[in-house]
């Protein structure tokens, strides 16, 4: 190596040194963090475990690999800012997702719809405390529970607020099993609790239904809101292609390999935007004050309109299945069934909880369209 050579080898090792500073250790040990929160709590280690080592990745001093041509900066621009890797996610969902119960009783979709309420609580709080307009969308989307969504939205409105959005709808997923139970209980008398719900698996959805349903549900949102139909659509391919019946290749393809190499993917370029001088601002904590605003929301709208339904109905829904309205699939529901059998050992809430939560993924999508194409009518994108 030529003196000239060397020369510029230690200023570029020497200034790389000098910016690596506290914001990187902090983000270095935050990333540690949630590699022990996946590997040893088991808490959504799929896609933290890629997170939190892209965020280690990121901080390191000198490795420039969200620097244009980087390893990470391509991902980035291949995957999240041309909305490739969330929507690709969403045709796996799809895949994964039984419609079967919503469609058994199509009342309870609503439950879903307000299992949405957090995101519009939270929107406005967001634009009460500071948000610009596009930053406070962005940050109401964690309320509907669901990292794909938040990640569409944030990637294309508000790409500095990546990082803290999608590691706060993750981690607010994760720990829906911790937040929903204390609120349901709050709202709900011990009676109301053990209302039973009987189980209708002796009422089939025919395959037609099956098959007509993605197609007029994308219809019928994309009309409504357009700007949803990246995401709705992936969303109903993937259900189409499991209720069809004739491309079981493509759907064991969707579920396993396509979903898994994407939620890679996602995750270490998710990790990569983590940098110290982007995610330590006051906006972090905030919005994860505000995403738990949000998720609390969600729950109690969702109970709350239950206990609204069974004022008009003679057939009385058990409250709880309400708190399933969010998008944070199939956990939700598995919340909704835990509480309920704990107050009457012979009720099985599962599938009717499972409506709901799929009502909500429907609901969380169609919510976020929605808002987007108002900004757009008010020429704010």
């Amino acid at each position: 190596m030529i003196p000239g050579d060397l020369t510029q080898f230690f200023l570029q090792v020497f200034g790389g040194v000098i910016s690596f500073n506290w914001h990187n250790l902090i983000m270095i040990a935050i990333g540690g963090l949630l590699l022990y929160l996946a590997i040893v709590k088991d808490y959504e280690p799929l896609l933290l475990v890629p997170i939190g080592f892209g965020a280690i990745l990121v901080n390191l001093p000198f490795n420039g690999l969200m620097n244009e041509g980087g390893i990470l900066r391509t991902l980035y621009n291949a995957g999240i800012a041309t909305e490739l890797f969330p929507s690709l996610l969403f045709i796996g969902i799809g895949a994964m997702t039984d419609f079967g119960p919503l469609l058994r009783n199509p009342r309870i979709l609503l439950l879903g719809g307000a299992g949405q309420f957090g995101i519009f609580l939270t929107l406005i709080l967001a634009l009460l405390i500071g948000f610009d307009r596009l930053d406070a969308v962005a940050v109401a989307v964690i309320g509907a529970c669901d990292g794909p969504t938040a990640i569409y939205v944030t990637s294309q409105y508000a790409p500095a607020l990546l990082g803290p959005i999608s590691v706060a709808a993750y981690s607010y997923m994760s720990l829906v099993p911790i937040i929903q139970p204390p609120i349901m209980r709050l709202l709900t008398t011990k009676k109301e609790r053990q209302i039973m719900m009987p189980y209708t698996s002796q009422q089939p959805v025919s395959q037609t239904i099956k098959i007509l349903f993605p197609i007029v549900v994308l219809i019928v949102t994309v009309l409504i809101a357009p700007m949803g139909a990246p995401l709705m659509g992936m969303l109903m391919l993937g259900n189409l292609l499991r209720e069809c019946g004739v491309v079981g290749r493509l759907v064991k393809s969707a579920e396993n390999e396509l979903s898994s190499l994407v939620t890679l993917f996602l995750g270490i370029t998710v990790g990569a935007t983590m940098s110290g001088e982007v995610f330590l601002q006051w906006k972090t904590l905030a919005i994860y004050a505000l995403g738990l605003i949000a998720i609390v929301g969600d729950t109690a709208a969702g109970v709350l309109m239950a206990k609204v339904f069974n004022l008009f109905s003679r057939q009385k829904i058990n409250p709880l299945i309400g708190a399933a309205g969010i998008s944070a699939f199939p956990m939700a529901a598995r919340v909704a069934q835990r509480v309920g059998i704990r107050e009457n050992p012979q009720n099985y809430l599962l599938m009717h909880a499972m409506g709901v939560n799929t009502g909500g993924q429907v609901g969380s999508v169609l919510a976020a369209s929605i808002m987007l194409a108002l900004l757009s009518a008010m020429k704010v994108i």
